[in-house]
C-alpha cells in the first residue's frame, strides 16, 4: 500500500483512485481500490455516493497539478508562443517517464464514453480550460483563427499524449512540440 497511515480514509481512497484508474483504468473494482486504500467499502460508501463519484473526486483533486504543470514558470516574461510551446514540452518531457500512460482526463474520457458519467464531467471541463488557454494565447499572438488554432493544438496534444501513453510513439525528439510550432507558424502567431 503506497498511502500512509497520517492521511484521512477519504485522502487515501482518492489518492488510490488516481494511481489505480491511471494505471488500470477506471473499471477498477471497489474491492481493489478499497484493499489499496487500506479502507473499507462500508467506509468508502459513508464518504462517497458512489465508485463514479469517488473518480470525479479523484480527478477534480488533481486539476490545479496538472494545470501548474503545464503552465508556463514566468508567463508574464514569455511571449504567447513560448507559453504554448512549454505546454508541448512538457508534454514530451513527462512522456519518456516509465510510468507514463498518456493525458489522465483524454483516459477518462475514451474510456467512460458516457457523457453523463461525473468523471467524464470533470475531464471534458479540463480538456475545454486547455482549449480556452490555447485560444487566449493565440489570440494575444494574433494568430488569424485563434479558435481554430486552439482546437488544432488540443487534437495534436491529444493525440501525441495518446500516442505516448500507448507506447507506439516516442516525444523525446520533440515531435509535439515542432508540429506544434509549425501550426503556431501557419496560423501567423507571433
Amino acid at each position: 500500500m503506497a498511502s500512509t497511515d497520517k492521511a484521512s480514509p477519504c485522502d487515501r481512497l482518492l489518492d488510490a483512485a488516481a494511481r489505480l484508474s491511471y494505471r488500470d483504468g477506471v473499471s477498477i473494482g471497489v474491492e481493489t481500490l478499497c484493499r489499496e486504500a487500506g479502507v473499507s467499502k462500508r467506509s468508502m460508501y459513508q464518504l462517497f455516493d458512489s465508485k463514479d463519484q469517488m473518480l470525479a473526486a479523484s480527478l477534480e483533486r488533481r486539476v490545479a497539478r496538472y494545470q501548474a504543470r503545464l503552465a508556463h514558470p514566468d508567463p508574464d516574461a514569455a511571449t504567447p508562443r513560448e507559453r504554448i510551446l512549454y505546454v508541448f514540452e512538457q508534454l514530451e518531457k513527462g512522456s519518456v517517464d516509465p510510468d507514463y500512460h498518456g493525458c489522465p482526463y483524454l483516459a477518462v474520457l475514451v474510456e467512460l464514453k458516457d457523457p453523463e458519467h461525473p468523471a467524464s464531467a470533470v475531464a471534458r471541463g479540463v480538456k475545454q480550460t486547455l482549449k480556452e488557454a490555447f485560444r487566449t494565447e493565440a489570440e494575444r499572438g494574433g494568430a488569424r483563427d485563434p479558435e481554430l488554432l486552439a482546437r488544432q493544438l488540443l487534437l495534436i496534444f491529444d493525440g501525441a499524449s495518446a500516442r505516448a501513453g500507448a507506447r507506439v510513439e516516442r516525444l523525446d525528439d520533440g515531435l509535439a512540440t515542432a508540429t506544434a510550432t509549425a501550426l503556431l507558424d501557419a496560423a501567423g502567431l507571433a
